[in-house]
């Protein structure tokens, strides 16, 4: 089932093309905006059909029809609480199943992961969404404090990434919430989004996240990097309404101190 949208225009735009309001105000994309002149009453005003050149005016009702997405590879529809949770939520809902996740997380990092049930949601969503993580770092570490440092891939054909003066600015902020002298529990926040950044930061400092061996971890109580994304607040892109997202660390983790 088309997603539909509905926009009343203001008098900052009274006077302004659709393709204008579309761009600045509703944040569509070039894609989504060749996609919606190419579908049948993909672009409506005041229930008739409009074209994005088209004059709006104070009090117009600007409506869009997304159309649902072709569906290419997706995971299998499963009723488990793992990732294909999703396939079968939106399935059992009459949708297509189609996973489209606005950040990802690395493998073996636990927490929220948004999903967009549409293109243009996740276009307003992108760079928009504020994220706590906790992590447990191998050293200690008291009060607060913020990690400069930029980060480059060494080599193309690997994912492991370093700090180095030819690589991307990368700002880590941290704060310290319990040490018991050997490691530290943190709440991170993200300034940059670099691939690894966290882990890649903490290894530089001679404190990387317990289990993490990629980064030269040899505490191995876990399997995986100790890091868990606890907090996500974004803004709803169709409601506009205020959303904090919440998810408890896991057992392995909440044992480890």
């Amino acid at each position: 089932m088309a997603r539909h949208l509905q926009f009343q225009i203001d008098a900052r735009f009274d006077g302004k093309k659709i393709r204008d309001y579309l761009k600045s105000e509703a944040k569509v994309s070039h894609r989504m905006l060749c996609i919606l002149k190419r579908t049948p009453c993909g672009i409506t005003v005041n229930g008739a059909h409009a074209r994005t050149i088209d004059i709006l005016h104070t009090g117009d009702i600007l409506a869009l029809s997304l159309p649902n997405d072709e569906v290419s590879v997706t995971p299998t529809p499963t009723d488990i609480p793992l990732a294909n949770a999703l396939a079968y939520y939106l399935t059992q809902h009459g949708e297509p199943a189609v996973f489209r996740a606005v950040g990802r997380l690395d493998k073996g990092t636990s927490g929220i992961v948004v999903c967009a049930r549409n293109k243009y949601c996740a276009a307003r969503l992108s760079g928009q969404i504020q994220k706590t993580y906790f992590a447990v770092a191998g050293g200690v570490f008291t009060d607060s404090g913020t990690i400069d440092a930029p980060i480059y891939r060494p080599d193309p054909n690997k994912t492991l990434r370093a700090v180095g003066e030819n690589g991307e600015r990368a700002v880590t902020h941290w704060e310290a919430l319990r040490t018991d002298g050997k490691c530290t529990l943190l709440r991170i926040h993200l300034e940059t989004g670099r691939t690894h950044q966290i882990r890649v930061h903490f290894a530089h400092l001679g404190a990387p996240l317990v289990g993490d061996d990629m980064y030269g971890s040899t505490d191995l109580r876990l399997a995986h990097q100790a890091l868990h994304c606890g907090e996500c607040r974004l803004t709803h892109p169709v409601t506009g309404k205020e959303l904090t997202i919440t998810a408890p660390m896991p057992k392995d983790m909440r044992e480890l101190l």
